[in-house]
């Protein structure tokens, strides 16, 4: 007998554990220790009260792990994770879920429903779209190792530790794409302490900026002003976040293909791309 509930009651390790084991199959190799995870749900938003669980016996067998946050002028879900335990799948577990999950998130005035899916992961591309979720952007991730990284510095950058409601306004504006759900503003902002910001200034002003994750090398966030392009800037910005960052393994995920000048940039500095993403919505009220 499946139950299903709502996760304010289940503890981060159950979660992780079960986690692990939903995507121990995965098309990519997940390295996600508890603190990882615990980082992930938090920079993603995790509300477990707008989260939904399959149970059996009380053990949590499957999950759709939710953010919460406004999008796009919208109060919005994000789905940071759905999986199911291997031995407990084609069951339909996945579809109630979620038939649960949208009863409490119409009943809570919640407007949309936002995710990314793999493009290659056919199988929960199809369910989303029967569900009927729609792409809004299609990404690329890239990833880079850094012991074979060249460094490239033509600009002193300088290590701020963040950014004020002004600059962060001024420093949108550098960016060729929107970032993420997980590249956010509010998301980079909901870990205090957890990134490095890099920055370049012209005439006391910011020029340009970039952000990594400390522990896990990941970069939700660069750019330069569009005046100050072609100078060297952004390669000098990457070179300083890649050498500061603890980790070995330096990513860019969901990198809008519409930017070609930044994927470009990246590739020249030696990246690789390895996975394609849709962004989907759902319109909750349709």
């Amino acid at each position: 007998m499946f139950k299903y509930n709502t996760l304010e009651d289940t503890n981060i390790e159950t979660l992780h554990k079960s986690f692990v084991d939903a995507f121990s199959d995965y098309q990519i190799k997940i390295d996600l220790p508890l603190w990882k995870l615990q980082q992930m749900l938090q920079r993603r938003g995790y509300v477990p009260e707008k989260s939904m669980g399959v149970f059996r016996d009380d053990a949590l067998v499957g999950f759709i792990l939710n953010g919460y946050r406004e999008w796009n002028g919208k109060l919005t879900v994000y789905d940071t994770g759905t999986g199911v335990l291997p031995e407990y799948r084609k069951k339909g577990l996945t579809t109630n879920m979620f038939r649960n999950v949208m009863e409490l998130l119409k009943a809570e005035g919640v407007e949309q429903y936002l995710l990314e899916v793999i493009q290659q992961n056919t199988s929960a591309y199809e369910l989303y779209r029967k569900q009927g979720f729609e792409i809004t952007r299609t990404f690329t991730c890239f990833k880079l190792d850094k012991s074979k990284y060249k460094s490239q510095t033509n600009i002193e950058v300088e290590h701020i530790d963040g950014f004020t409601a002004a600059e962060w306004e001024q420093v949108k504006t550098f960016r060729d794409w929107k970032p993420s759900w997980q590249n956010s503003i509010e998301a980079v902002c909901s870990l205090p302490g957890e990134f490095i910001y890099s920055a370049a200034r012209s005439d006391n002003k910011t020029v340009g900026y970039g952000i990594i994750e400390k522990r896990t090398g990941d970069i939700p966030q660069f750019g330069v002003d569009r005046k100050y392009r072609r100078k060297g800037i952004a390669a000098s910005i990457m070179t300083d976040l890649i050498n500061n960052t603890k980790s070995d393994k330096i990513s860019v995920i969901n990198v809008d293909d519409q930017s070609k000048t930044s994927k470009e940039f990246l590739i020249a500095l030696g990246f690789e791309h390895y996975v394609e993403q849709y962004e989907m919505v759902l319109d909750i009220n349709a």
